[in-house]
């Protein structure tokens, strides 16, 4: 065998052994970040899920508890055939929930999806707003959230509003 074959023979098993202790590593630390990972988008549903469970029950602490301060409102549609963006005011939004209402306010989310980087969420998921047990209207809320030193907090809300949905 000629000195550079055995040169690239003897690193072989040095560079066998460093790859396998990077794969191994890397095995170490993806497990410990996709259960951060799953820990953050579960806190993420738990904000959103107490924005819906205080319209339900008309408490708009716990309503304007899941709200960042700067956090905005808007409706995107169509009307007359053109595009439409209407901004509603969170304050009233929230006084709204905390005034008596002659029907229970409850949107039920469904194919709820949640991606998170680091202090930033999105969550996409589909609604259908019933005043008590009477259909309202439905659509798609997006949202994007940010991570607080009080925890994950609504950003802003887009949310589409139409009369019918598909079954």
């Amino acid at each position: 065998m000629s000195t550079r074959s055995r040169s690239r023979a003897g690193a072989l098993p040095g560079v066998r052994r460093g790859v396998l202790v990077a794969l191994a590593l890397l095995g170490l630390t993806l497990p410990g970040q996709a259960q951060a990972q799953d820990a953050a988008e579960d806190e993420v549903r738990a904000v959103i899920q107490r924005l819906f469970d205080g319209m339900r029950l008309g408490d708009s602490t716990m309503v304007r508890s899941t709200f960042h301060p700067t956090a905005r409102l808007l409706t995107s549609g169509i009307q007359s055939g053109q595009p439409r963006l209407q901004e509603g005011s969170v304050d009233d939004f929230v006084r709204a929930v905390g005034a008596p209402h002659d029907a229970m306010w409850d949107e039920r989310i469904e194919n709820l999806e949640v991606r998170v980087d680091d202090p930033l969420a999105t969550a996409w998921m589909d609604y259908r707003f019933h005043l008590g047990e009477q259909f309202s209207h439905c659509g798609v809320n997006a949202m994007q959230l940010v991570r607080t030193p009080d925890g994950w907090k609504i950003l802003h809300v887009v949310d589409t509003r139409r009369p019918a949905c598909p079954a």
